[in-house]
């Protein structure tokens, strides 16, 4: 990769505020820097958003909802799959700009270009299947009829680690029911959501209905918005500290609300796995995006029977990956998006460290520049380490035991989080009872990645509320108006 071609790539990315259908300053002119996290330099500076820039764009929201819900499902459809297509042509570009700005090698942004596009296309194809019911009362009094609008406009606030599928996944199927939308990509990461945009506006887009507010103030920007009763519907993905805040905020407005919170993902190896395709699955779920991932294996619980081996072949396989910064062509795990991220895997490491887990491979930050932080492995962890109750967002794998599928399920179950699991067995009964008996969204079972965009995507417990992906997640994005009808053979009886 050229550094030609990655300038080439920036200077083509719009770096303004969109608001009401164009691209301009900051109110206040403020800019911020977006950083490579390999490289530790500046990328481009993007327009930072004022809460002023913050009313503006929900006011335009606001306008533009009347006309955007009235207007055709089928328009709506093309929409999506035209920018569908054009996002689909360019992958490179998108590609590039994930690995510029996050860090993620090239060939893994391409995977998740591919997974944030099928988000366009899945909910284009949702967008003429709105549908609403008919029935005659069970006492026949009259007739029932239920009809489905859009909720109007809505804030969208993402996060850094997929900056594409992040936003396609919220931005498809509010186009699809009829909203419109501010939205609020994170600080670390705008580079992808505003090329996004840009796709968006050149697809037909009609102005005020997809506004991007880059923002280093969140809170200051955000807060008037969730205050504001022209919004109708918040949707959130990021941390559960602060998920809960903003529940608290949006219950003056008794906003609708769609978070996708933390995780703290178990991934349980039975004495009967098929201990290759574990080892498979294991570092699918623990190295996806480096381990930046709310659905990344975060504790690894296995059969006292097979430990010792499934630790060798996964520590080996841990061993294979390159460090590189991600335009690299060896590169097979970036680094971290920021500082602060190693820091906080670097204390989680130590403090297990610290209370007797064994370091099998890493453990030892480099020096920079860039924020890298190597493949590690942990075996011996005890059971109430920090590691295994908090989020680790990187690439280490902490293992613990255990000796029955009853303590599997128990110990699994032993975190407020409830985001996704993964289970290998190859006892039919057993699987059956883990998806009844495990407190999580979602389940992965023989599989080390579950997300998919005709799934629905989303936890139980403090990973969250409602769902993202599926058929499901366009509901997320409708009301149910009742009509009821007089029987209109009342005349006739009489």
């Amino acid at each position: 990769m050229t550094a030609d071609r990655e300038n080439e790539l920036l200077a083509s990315i719009p770096t303004g505020l969109y608001i009401d259908g164009a691209w301009r300053p900051a109110s206040t002119g403020a800019e911020f820097d977006v950083i490579d996290p390999a490289t530790e330099r500046v990328l481009a500076r993007v327009a930072d958003a004022s809460p002023a820039d913050g009313e503006a764009a929900l006011a335009a929201a606001h306008a533009a909802q009347r006309d955007w819900a009235r207007t055709a499902p089928r328009a709506r459809a093309e929409i999506l799959r035209r920018a569908f297509e054009s996002v689909t042509e360019r992958v490179d570009d998108f590609a590039l700009a994930m690995t510029l700005e996050m860090g993620k090698p090239l060939a893994e942004a391409r995977g998740e270009v591919a997974y944030g596009a099928e988000f366009l296309r899945w909910f284009s194809e949702e967008a003429s299947r709105i549908s609403g019911r008919f029935a005659t009362a069970p006492d026949g009094a009259n007739r029932l009829m239920v009809v489905r609008r859009p909720v109007g406009p809505s804030l969208f606030i993402t996060p850094w680690n997929f900056p594409l599928a992040m936003a396609t996944r919220k931005i498809a199927p509010a186009i699809a029911a009829g909203c419109t939308m501010v939205l609020k990509p994170a600080a670390l990461t705008p580079l992808t959501a505003l090329l996004l945009t840009s796709v968006l506006e050149d697809a037909g887009l009609p102005r005020g209905v997809l506004n991007v507010i880059p923002t280093t103030r969140a809170g200051a920007v955000t807060g008037p918005l969730i205050k504001d009763s022209r919004l109708r519907k918040l949707s959130f993905t990021g941390s559960t500290e602060v998920g809960r805040r903003l529940i608290a905020d949006s219950a003056d407005q008794v906003l609708r609300v769609s978070m996708e919170l933390g995780g703290n993902a178990p991934f349980i190896v039975f004495e009967d796995a098929d201990l290759d395709a574990a080892v498979d699955g294991a570092v699918l779920a623990k190295m996806r995006n480096g381990g930046e991932a709310c659905v990344a294996a975060n504790r690894f619980l296995v059969h006292t029977e097979v430990v010792d081996e499934f630790t060798e072949r996964f520590t080996e396989r841990m061993r294979s990956f390159t460090p590189a910064r991600g335009t690299e062509p060896d590169s097979t795990i970036g680094p971290m998006v920021d500082a602060a991220t190693c820091d906080k895997i670097e204390s989680l490491v130590a403090g297990a460290v610290e209370g007797g887990a064994a370091v099998a491979l890493g453990g030892v930050r480099p020096d920079g520049p860039g924020y890298f932080y190597p493949p590690t492995v942990l075996t011996g962890v005890p059971h109430d380490a920090r590691i295994l109750d908090e989020e680790i967002f990187g690439p280490v794998a902490p293992i613990t035991t255990f000796a029955t599928e009853e303590e599997a399920i128990r110990r699994a179950n032993a975190t407020p989080f409830g985001l996704v699991a993964f289970a290998y067995t190859q006892d039919l009964n057993r699987a059956l009872r883990l998806a009844e008996e495990l407190e999580t969204g979602m389940l992965g079972i023989n599989a080390g990645v579950v997300s998919n965009p005709a799934a629905p995507f989303g936890g139980v417990k403090q990973s969250g509320l409602g769902r993202e992906g599926g058929f499901e997640g366009i509901e997320e994005f409708l009301e149910a108006t009742y009509v009821g009808i007089a029987d209109p053979f009342a005349a006739n009886r009489s």
